[in-house]
C-alpha cells in the first residue's frame, strides 16, 4: 500500500513509522525541515513542503496513491485548507484529523471519507485498521496481543464458528459477534443498530455483514486476514 501522511507530529510521525515498518511505502510530508531530517531514516519517504499551496500538492504522485492522512492537529486553518485541497484533487481515500466536534463537523462536510481522533486512538490502532484487512477496530494487550473487530471474510460466510476452526486452523479466539439489524423507533422509522449477540457458540452461522470479535497474537491475527501487501 501507498500513503501519504501530511504533518509528522507525534501522531503522523508514528503512524508514518508503524506503515513503513509493516513494508508500505509512505511519504511523510511536514514544513518544519527538523523533523524532516528527523524521520528521513524511518519512513520511506520524507518531503519539506507546504501542503497548503494547491499547484505543489498536485505535483504528488496521487494517483500512485491508496490513502491521504491529514494529519496536521496543531493548526485547525491549515487542517482544513489542506484537507480541502486534496478533496479537490479527488484521491482515492481521504483521512484527516479532527480536533474538536466543530472541527469534525467541517471535516465530514467536505466530503474526507474517515476521521481521526489522537486524542482517543493511537497511531498502533490505525495501523492495524489500515493494513490488516477487514479490521473495523482493534485493541492493544501488551505489544504481541489484541483484542480486534473484523469483518467475516467472504470465504467464512455461512459457516458456523465451528466449521470455521478458528483455534485449530488459526490459532484464534472468537469472544462474541456483532450483528447490524434493523429495528423501529417508537415513531415508526427504521434504522439500524449494532448488537453485540453474546458469547460465541460453536454452531452460530456467520452472516454477511457480521463482525467478528477476535482474540489472538498480532501474527495469528495477522495471518487470518491476510495482510494487505499491495
Amino acid at each position: 500500500m501507498k500513503y501519504i501522511i501530511v504533518g509528522l507530529g507525534n501522531f503522523g510521525a508514528s503512524l508514518a513509522e508503524k506503515l513503513t515498518a509493516q513494508g508500505n511505502e509512505v511519504i511523510g510530508i511536514d514544513t518544519s525541515m527538523s523533523k524532516v531530517d528527523t524521520f528521513k531514516e524511518k519512513i520511506s519517504h520524507t518531503i519539506c513542503m507546504d501542503a497548503t499551496d494547491e499547484f505543489t500538492v498536485a505535483g504528488l504522485p496521487l494517483k500512485d496513491t491508496d490513502i491521504v492522512i491529514i494529519a496536521i492537529g496543531e493548526d485547525q486553518g491549515s487542517n482544513i485548507m489542506v484537507t480541502a485541497i486534496f478533496k479537490n484533487l479527488e484521491v482515492k481515500r481521504l483521512i484527516s484529523r479532527a480536533i474538536n466536534p466543530l472541527h469534525e463537523k467541517v471535516l465530514k462536510a467536505l466530503g474526507v471519507d474517515e476521521i481521526v481522533y489522537p486524542e482517543q486512538e493511537t497511531a498502533e490502532r490505525w495501523a492495524k485498521k489500515l493494513c490488516m484487512k477487514n479490521v473495523v477496530d482493534s485493541y492493544e494487550l501488551g505489544e504481541d496481543y489484541s483484542i480486534i473487530e473484523a469483518n467475516v471474510p467472504e470465504e467464512h460466510i455461512g459457516q458456523t464458528i465451528q466449521e470455521v476452526r478458528f483455534r485449530e486452523n488459526f490459532n484464534l479466539l472468537v469472544l462474541t459477534t456483532i450483528r447490524k439489524k434493523e429495528v423501529k423507533s417508537i415513531l415508526g422509522k427504521t434504522k439500524t443498530e449494532s448488537k453485540v449477540q453474546g458469547v460465541a457458540t460453536p454452531d452460530f452461522m456467520l452472516e454477511q455483514d457480521d463482525i467478528l470479535v477476535l482474540y489472538g497474537s498480532n501474527k495469528d491475527l495477522e495471518k487470518f486476514l491476510k495482510m494487505k501487501t499491495e
